[in-house]
């Protein structure tokens, strides 16, 4: 398995392209923009992107799906409760953030299910409270935590659909309960390192004291 992390687009977002070389495939999670540059990196190692997965709703994160999929023909999959974000973006947002609409999922997921591409599987952890969709992905060690878990911070919870007893609820359930050793990719750029693990957050996260 491999695993490359991308900024991309306005905001600092984290794009992820992981993938099984010897299997052929990979996903691309929130490919907020720079399609490209993504597709690109998955043509130098010789997969194909067949799936993409988005960790919450946000157009900041979901602005890149229909050039993704127009472009690779990879599916695009979302928890269930935050489907309808997809394909309800408000124009003015969209333009803020120069992003386009995303086509509506082909896959709506829950807590649990799996999402496979060659020989990679994400299990869904169903983390609300920065959306009523929010996930974390994980495989082998790794936690994919999109808006709900930064370097040393936490998610906005002040946006429609949003709640900070829920989203801390979640971490403290669902996240924190993870191995120490577990590596956080988080969804944006925003700490004081691209990346982080479960351990050091447990103890240096000021919102999880």
């Amino acid at each position: 398995m491999f695993i490359e992390q991308r900024q991309v687009g306005q905001m600092a977002v984290f794009a992820y392209l992981v993938g099984d070389e010897a299997g052929g495939e990979a996903f691309v999670i929130d490919p907020a923009a720079d399609t490209d540059g993504i597709i690109a990196a998955a043509e130098k190692r010789k997969v194909r992107i067949t799936t993409i997965v988005n960790t919450h709703g946000h157009v900041d994160h979901t602005g890149g799906n229909v050039d993704m999929k127009k472009k690779t023909g990879a599916s695009i999959v979302i928890h269930e409760d935050d489907a309808d974000m997809l394909v309800s973006a408000p124009a003015a947002m969209l333009q803020m953030f120069g992003a386009k609409a995303s086509p509506p999922a082909d896959r709506t997921v829950k807590e649990g299910d799996l999402i496979v591409a060659g020989g990679v599987t994400l299990r869904v952890i169903h983390t609300p409270g920065h959306s009523p969709g929010s996930m974390v992905l994980y495989v082998d060690g790794y936690a994919f935590t999109g808006d709900t878990l930064f370097v040393e911070a936490v998610g906005r919870t002040d946006f429609p659909g949003g709640s900070g007893e829920v989203m801390f609820d979640a971490i403290q359930r669902k996240i924190c309960t993870l191995p120490d050793e577990t590596v956080v990719l988080p969804g944006h750029n925003y700490g004081s390192s691209p990346t982080s693990t479960i351990g050091h957050e447990k103890k240096f996260n000021p919102f999880l004291r």
